[in-house]
């Protein structure tokens, strides 16, 4: 047999955590530290017990922070592109009817939604809207779903 083939083994090498000795056991290495054993794991201790692993806690709770964030701004920018916040400017009517629409304070079609809903004879009573603009505008907000 060849000689220094197998390493020295250590009959009496001491198991540690947190620097205190836990068992004795026969090992290749004169001390083992370990960071989980049955005195402290939760299947045996019935608690439960994050163990952060080099940070791994942490940095999962970063990104669900900046999920939470990210959805948000989401939530807020799908809010400002949403088609009642548009200008009136994007109904197509004539010029002579986007004016008087304008002139009575309507800036967004959210603005006209609001006036309609109250009924077509609140956009008629603006001056210079009439019943082709009405129409018009009826259509535009049909096709953008906001009326049935």
């Amino acid at each position: 047999m060849k000689k220094d083939l197998h390493p020295k083994w250590y009959p009496d090498a001491k198991v540690t955590h947190e620097g205190e000795v836990i068992m004795v056991v026969g090992s290749t290495q004169p001390e083992i530290s370990v960071d989980i054993w049955s005195g402290n794991h939760p299947f045996y201790t019935g608690q439960q017990r994050l163990v952060d692993t080099e940070g791994q806690v942490e940095r999962f709770m970063k990104r669900l922070q900046r999920r939470e964030v990210i959805r948000e701004e989401v939530d807020e920018l799908a809010e400002s592109q949403s088609v009642t916040s548009l200008a009136i400017d994007e109904i197509p009517v004539s010029t002579r009817a986007l004016n008087s629409l304008k002139a009575d304070g309507l800036i967004s079609v959210g603005d006209a939604l609001e006036r309609l809903q109250q009924g077509d004879d609140a956009l008629l009573a603006i001056y210079g809207v009439g019943q082709k603009a009405l129409i018009d505008i009826k259509k535009y907000l049909r096709a953008q779903g906001l009326i049935e």
